[in-house]
């Protein structure tokens, strides 16, 4: 699949390679010193969000590295799961893991869930931006998020879910993200209607990923 093109042929989802069809993977996290290692069936078929991008294993790398006291037991759901990389690190770290998306992604997130053995605390449901949230979602005590800003008409949307899912003053939200586009800061500006973010500065990768043009930010819910 080629990237999806606007009127200025600036790139709205990332290229992806052909090759990428049905192949299994397998990540370590932290990298340095792992806790958890996740096995991971990658494929491009159903669209982007079919394999693993750079931000989401930032996000992975930063959870493990914060530890299982971190996240253990902790009412936890990822946004725009794609393969379920992020929030299956979380679940394998002793969280309790909702992993979402839309629905032509929900067999291959299905898939790695049992391939990692982690269906006792990571559960897959499906979940479209701006539409009501299904039941089945508690209210997370933290949200991951990663490489959800890619197509602007969906700013709006992620805006909204973002808002309907946090608590002022009590949810923890971890956004990583891949700047790409200028059109990335329409995407912050309806963002700050709602929350406030800074920089994630514990992470020790932060200097690499950093020359990657990815930043790893906690939000929070404005009052």
């Amino acid at each position: 699949m080629t990237s999806i093109l606007n009127d200025e042929d600036t790139a709205v989802v990332p290229s992806q390679p052909r090759s990428i069809l049905g192949e299994t993977i397998r990540l370590s996290f932290p990298v340095d010193s792992p806790l958890v290692s996740i096995s991971l069936k990658v494929d491009a078929s159903n669209g982007c969000g079919g394999i693993a991008w750079p931000a989401g294993e930032v996000l992975s790398n930063y959870i493990a590295f914060r530890g299982i006291g971190y996240l253990k037991d902790k009412k936890i759901i990822e946004l725009g799961s794609g393969t379920g990389l992020v929030g299956l690190v979380a679940g394998g770290l002793g969280g309790s893991v909702w992993i979402t998306d839309q629905a032509p992604l929900l067999d291959i997130m299905h898939q790695n869930v049992a391939l990692n053995n982690l269906q006792s605390c990571v559960s897959v449901c499906e979940l479209n931006w701006g539409e009501t949230l299904p039941s089945e979602i508690p209210h997370p005590e933290l949200i991951l998020a990663a490489d959800c800003v890619y197509f602007e008409p969906a700013f709006p949307l992620l805006v909204e879910t973002l808002s309907d899912m946090a608590v002022s003053g009590s949810t923890e939200i971890l956004f990583c993200y891949k700047k790409r586009r200028k059109a990335d800061k329409r995407f912050f500006t309806m963002l700050k209607k709602k929350f406030t973010w800074e920089e994630v500065e514990d992470d020790p990768n932060r200097e690499i990923y950093g020359r990657e043009a990815i930043s790893l930010l906690t939000l929070t819910k404005r009052p």
